[in-house]
């Protein structure tokens, strides 16, 4: 390691391995963080938290070698303000300010830089963690705890948590050009996204972002943006236009840097619209710096609590809704299928779709092991589903997840999953997993994966 962590963080890790070490056995332990990005159900407990204070900062940053030390608490909202302020960004800025770079790296994140730069957890160079059996250990991808290194991403805290990150960071320019390319058929849809992303370019210009969003079957637009040193003028997402919507009237744009990376989160993609935010009438009362996902979140706590939406619509005598929040990544090949599968089974619009590649073909990341020589397509879509009558709860989860594992995909498990447990374990490397968790957790003192993601949330 270049950078010797402050004193500070010694003393904070310090204190929080006391803190595991001191928690009854058989407790339930959990990090005490402020935000979450989870959409499972997940049981309430006053069992005491551990405590994180002190892990949410930028410990350093070198320019020269475009790296930084970070507390793994660390949002991105945070994490980009420092490294921008030296002309870098992380290689992957997931889309919503509060996901914390820990929690990005233990339970995957994707963005449009994904189809050149893979995961977030792909450009960690280091990790220091604090595994379920009170170690704190250093590891890399050349030392005893390589196992760990490469077993860690998509483990959600099960294995332990992480501290502080040794990352790679990227340089930027001040603007990004935006193009958003309109398609009526989404075999072309398909093509031209798997072109660009072997290519890094589009009619003659370079590429360095890639995503899109689909409104209807024949209604779909591909971005691509490109980092730029001057702008004409730039658009302003973060108060009365909403950025989802000039997809569908501009062909070209200009934002700033931070505000190309956070474009979706004054939204939440296009969530807010639940909350009537997009009326302009409604719009204009709330303050800008309450128009962010976080605020969202509250919301959305507030209904998962109570649940006063939900008792409204059966009093109207609305149909029974299933939340159907999902993101899935199957093979390019197999996107056209997937999307004709959505569109007649659930129905769900607009949704996200978002290109990936492994950064690293030689590098194999245990627990969602991805074909390296192959271009994924993410499909993120969040919203709810009429269920027919009689139909249990899961019902169209639980098919999302029949098709996808069908077409050769694999689904994030920040969300609902429905998965019976031997296929769950074939699907995210058992054996693997089990043997990381005799070697890092052996009393069991975290939830298994299948118990945090399936059974308890």
């Amino acid at each position: 390691m270049s950078t010797k962590a402050p004193t500070r963080y010694e003393i904070r890790r310090a204190e929080l391995r006391d803190q595991l070490a001191a928690t009854p056995e058989g407790a339930p332990i959990r990090l005490g963080k402020k935000t979450s990005n989870l959409f499972r159900v997940r049981e309430r407990s006053s069992a005491p938290r551990l405590d994180v204070t002190g892990l949410d900062n930028v410990f350093s940053i070198d320019p020269i070698a475009r790296t930084a030390q970070v507390g793994g608490m660390t949002t991105y909202e945070h994490l980009v303000d420092a490294t921008l302020a030296h002309g870098l960004m992380p290689l992957v800025v997931p889309q919503l300010k509060t996901i914390t770079l820990g929690g990005a790296v233990t339970g995957l994140g994707i963005e449009a830089s994904s189809f050149r730069n893979g995961m977030p957890h792909e450009s960690v160079r280091e990790l220091e963690l604090l595994t379920g059996d009170g170690r704190i250990v250093v590891a890399r991808p050349d030392n005893e705890h390589r196992e760990l290194f490469f077993g860690f991403p998509n483990s959600y805290g099960t294995l332990g948590y992480a501290l502080r990150l040794e990352i790679e960071l990227e340089p930027v320019k001040p603007f990004v050009k935006v193009r958003h390319v309109p398609f009526d058929e989404r075999g072309a849809f398909f093509t031209v996204m798997d072109d660009v992303c072997l290519e890094r370019a589009y009619d003659g210009e370079p590429v360095d972002f890639v995503d899109g969003a689909v409104f209807a079957p024949h209604e779909m637009y591909l971005t691509l943006a490109t980092f730029v040193d001057e702008a004409p003028q730039t658009s302003d997402y973060t108060g009365m236009e909403i950025y989802y919507r000039s997809l569908q009237h501009r062909r070209t744009d200009h934002l700033t840097v931070r505000d190309f990376l956070w474009r979706w989160d004054t939204d939440w993609f296009w969530c807010s619209r639940v909350f009537g935010v997009q009326n302009p009438r409604v719009r204009r009362l709330v303050p800008k710096r309450l128009l962010r996902s976080s605020t969202y979140w509250k919301l959305v706590d507030l209904e998962k609590r109570h649940g006063p939406y939900a008792r409204v619509q059966r009093l109207r005598g609305r149909p029974r809704q299933e939340h159907v929040v999902q993101d899935i990544e199957v093979p390019i090949d197999r996107a056209a299928e997937f999307f004709d599968f959505f569109g007649r089974e659930i129905g769900i619009s607009p949704f996200w779709v978002c290109p990936l590649r492994a950064r690293d073909p030689g590098a194999r990341w245990d627990l969602y092991a991805l074909d390296p020589d192959t271009t994924y397509v993410n499909f993120g879509f969040w919203s709810t589903v009429a269920l027919a009558d009689g139909a249990p709860d899961g019902t169209h989860n639980r098919r999302i997840e029949q098709v996808v594992g069908e077409l050769g995909g694999r689904k994030s498990l920040y969300s609902d999953s429905f998965y019976e447990r031997e296929q769950f374990w074939r699907l995210y490397n058992g054996e693997a997993y089990s043997a990381l968790k005799r070697a890092y957790d052996g009393d069991g003192r975290l939830l298994d994966l299948y118990q945090k993601c399936v059974e308890r949330g």
